[in-house]
């Protein structure tokens, strides 16, 4: 799965229920944390930042994910909206050219 890169735009997955979706966002962090491949990196965008961020419930599955070689990278317009820049506790801020540079070389799979 190394050729792939997960861009999440929420700290959560699907609409509706949101209690839900971060729910189903911890749950696939651990479990992505725990699976034999995993991607080349996560690319956090806009409320994804929140996840990276001190106070996150999913900060140790995205530590975990990082220990293991994932690059966390949150997305520094959206880190500095939300100001958030001292508030990271995991990754490190990066851009949009970043972004754009992955999809070239890799399949970006949305969450």
């Amino acid at each position: 799965m190394k050729d792939k890169v997960f861009f999440i735009g929420a700290d959560g997955i699907g609409r509706g229920q949101e209690e839900l979706g971060r729910l189903l966002m911890a749950n696939f962090l651990r479990q992505l944390g725990e699976a034999a491949e995993k991607p080349k990196a996560m690319f956090l965008a806009n409320g994804g930042v929140n996840l990276a961020a001190e106070g996150s419930k999913v900060i140790e599955h995205l530590r975990r994910l990082e220990e293991s070689g994932v690059e966390i990278l949150c997305c520094r317009t959206c880190v500095e909206w939300l100001d958030l820049e001292d508030k990271l506790a995991v990754g490190k801020m990066s851009s949009m050219g970043t972004l754009i540079q992955l999809s070239a070389q890799y399949e970006v799979i949305s969450l």
